[in-house]
């Protein structure tokens, strides 16, 4: 990363913070400086999003394509353009210009172009509304409704509740706030970490951008301009967590075949189908064909005219022409939770609750995005297309709360209940609330240390239930005794931890196969994109604490499911010193998985710690969900804010910036945000 274009200042860390002389020029040189840092992100991310990835990956990648092009992300894209407003759409094509002015300094620097044979494409002005799509269309987790269509089918509803434990999601976070009277500096503190699948290089870019409409430091996503999710102007900072509400609906649509066209039956009848076939470059073999296919209610997902299953997606951005893109430059203008709450009034996907502080002393806790207001019944299954009680009616209004000392989000069932189905346990909203219940005045090096908690809540029930196990060998009863004495931590230093987890993984392997829940493990017929929400393995290890509460399995069948787990582990003895760092590594997507492996360094936490590094129990210990941001904004000194990624501020394998925040990251540090600018300012 030399040689930067004027307006860029690198700070120690080689995190880009850029000035420029107006908005529309900045986002002209964050698109130049993202372009030249993270090519090779960028050309898969917009790959992505057109669905054409196969034509440089391979067939592993034609089950996303198939799902991208039918569920028309790009087509979508371009409607919420061709909506958007002058300005906006002014700013968002300068920041495209300025990633095609990039490209092809990053490109030289970025040897995975010449490993795969491609060159960098060019980004049109809808490129990034695309790249935005691709990332968040399956944030309001639709494929669960497959899940609890099917379970509901195979177990009953009572079965679905056990199961769902407010079940596993493709995203969450953890987000805080102080306000000032429980500071040290008599400012508000605002602290997060968003939890996602982590790919590498990571989904959030550290950045500065300063013109003289404002002065922002936060997370870009890399080929989306502004900084949409977490940011600081100096005057207000904000932060967001996954509001986990139902926003997207399955309809179960009847289509055939007339003519030349395809017709689907709705409320009014059988109305024409606009359907088309598009071809799927695949490296290495021949091409592919989909056809795509969209009724009223929206694009066909799964299945069509020809297979006994066809179901139809309809989600806002489509149904609104609008990926809330207006938002973004609003947030970047903020100096006040007032001008933010009016910036968020544009979000529409995904649907997030939000937390921020300003300089004054103001707050706010709310949700935005736009959810639909129609029949209860849509968020649990699948329903008819052709039942108008299914049609959407308009849009819902949105929960605000005021803040009161501290609050916290981490998508629990709290503010957004009325908005969704399955929210995420309580297990990391009650530890953060209780560690933040001291009295005392917060600083924002305490608050960063928050994030890496590892007591881990949900061992508890288990362990009690092992207690109780009798007649056990001598092997069995010792392991059953450092189990009880055990911390509950999932340190990265711990051998207990480690047996904890084989323990907990065998019990869900045991109750997979038992006949209450064997009809789950066969396959279902839908694409293998929505397979993560319909394997059972992560279901059962997600709900196992309502699953050893009862109401799905017999009280003697659990005994000896979990008599059988404790005596496998027990006479199964581990390497000795083995550690839960050993097991539980890191392992985040890259689209060439060859290139430049992670550091083998060991990393705490777990599922439902507040460090949620989420293994899946009964399948891995490695993890790929993670968080892949931390930050504490200051509303006192934003120089004295604090941040980290899991890898670094270049995209490229071979840059010392590359991955040099890894062992920050893994073992719970932070880096002071500081302030380059000062470097470039005449002294007072």
């Amino acid at each position: 990363m030399r040689d930067d274009p004027d307006g860029v200042l690198r700070d120690d860390w080689g995190v880009p913070h850029l000035v420029a002389r107006d908005p529309d020029d900045l986002a002209h040189l964050q698109g130049v400086v993202t372009a030249r840092d993270r090519a090779w992100q960028l050309e898969v991310e917009r790959h992505r999003a057109q669905g054409t990835t196969a034509a440089f990956l391979g067939p592993a990648a034609l089950d996303w394509d198939r799902f991208a092009r039918r569920a028309r992300l790009a087509d979508t894209a371009k409607r919420c353009l061709r909506a958007l407003d002058p300005g906006t759409a002014r700013w968002l094509g300068r920041y495209v210009a300025g990633v095609n002015a990039g490209l092809a300094e990053g490109a030289r620097t970025a040897p995975e172009f010449d490993i795969v044979g491609v060159r960098p494409g060019r980004w049109r002005t809808w490129t990034p509304l695309a790249v935005w799509l691709s990332h968040h269309i399956l944030f309001a987790a639709f494929p669960a409704k497959l899940w609890r269509t099917e379970a509901s089918r195979l177990l009953g509803a009572a079965g679905v509740e056990v199961l769902a434990a407010d079940a596993p999601g493709t995203a969450g976070s953890n987000g805080w706030l102080v306000t000032s009277e429980h500071t040290a500096t008599g400012s508000a503190l605002l602290a997060g970490d968003p939890h996602r699948y982590a790919e590498d290089p990571g989904m959030y870019q550290q950045i500065g951008l300063a013109c003289p409409d404002y002065d922002v430091v936060g997370f870009a996503v890399p080929g989306v301009p502004g900084i949409p999710h977490f940011g600081h102007t100096g005057g207000v900072a904000w932060a967001i967590t996954n509001a986990m509400a139902d926003c997207q609906d399955l309809y179960a649509e009847r289509l055939r075949r007339r003519g030349s066209g395809v017709e689907a039956l709705g409320p009014r009848g059988w109305r024409p189908a606009p359907a088309h076939r598009e071809a799927l470059r695949v490296a290495g073999g021949p091409d592919e064909f989909v056809e795509v296919v969209e009724t009223a209610r929206g694009p066909v997902v799964v299945g069509g005219p020809d297979e006994p299953v066809a179901l139809s997606l309809r989600y806002p951005p489509r149904a609104l022409a609008d990926a809330g893109f207006a938002a973004l430059p609003a947030l970047l203008a903020a100096r006040t939770v007032a001008d933010v709450d009016r910036a968020l009034d544009r979000w529409v996907e995904p649907v997030n609750v939000v937390l921020a502080a300003d300089i004054a002393g103001g707050t706010l806790h709310r949700v935005a995005g736009a959810v639909p207001d129609r029949d209860e019944t849509n968020g649990w299954r699948v329903v008819p297309a052709d039942d108008p009680r299914y049609a959407w009616q308009g849009w819902r209004p949105l929960p605000r709360s005021e803040v009161g000392g501290v609050a916290v989000m981490a998508n629990e069932r709290g503010l957004a209940a009325p908005l969704g189905v399955e929210f995420a346990a309580p297990h990391r909203h009650r530890r953060i609330t209780e560690l933040l219940g001291r009295a005392g005045d917060w600083t924002a090096e305490e608050l960063g240390a928050v994030h890496h908690d590892t007591l881990l809540a949900t061992a508890a029930p288990l362990i009690a239930l092992a207690a109780d196990l009798p007649g056990l060998g001598a092997e069995a009863t010792s392991l059953v005794r450092r189990l009880a004495a055990w911390d509950r931590r999932m340190e990265v230093d711990s051998r207990v931890a480690v047996e904890f987890a084989d323990v907990r993984s065998e019990v869900v392997r045991g109750l997979v196969a038992h006949p209450a829940l064997r009809a789950l493990a066969v396959p279902l017929p839908y694409p293998e994109v929505f397979q993560p929400w319909l394997d059972p393995v992560p279901r059962t290890a997600y709900a196992l604490t309502s699953v050893l509460a009862g109401g799905l399995l017999d009280g003697r069948d659990l005994i000896a499911i979990l008599r059988a787990a404790v005596d496998s582990v027990a006479t199964t003895a581990a390497p000795p010193g083995l550690t839960w760092g050993d097991r539980h590594r890191f392992a985040p997507w890259r689209a060439l998985p060859d290139r430049c492996a992670t550091p083998p360094q060991g990393v705490g936490g777990d599922h439902d710690c507040v460090l949620a590094t989420s293994s899946v129990p009964g399948s891995t210990h490695a993890f790929t969900r993670a968080p892949v941001a931390r930050f504490v904004w200051d509303l006192a000194r934003r120089e004295d804010s604090h941040w980290v990624v899991p890898f670094g501020a270049a995209g490229r394998t071979d840059h010392p910036h590359h991955h040099d925040q890894f062992p920050l990251w893994a073992r719970g540090d932070l880096v002071r945000v500081g302030d380059p600018l000062a470097r470039s300012r005449p002294s007072e």
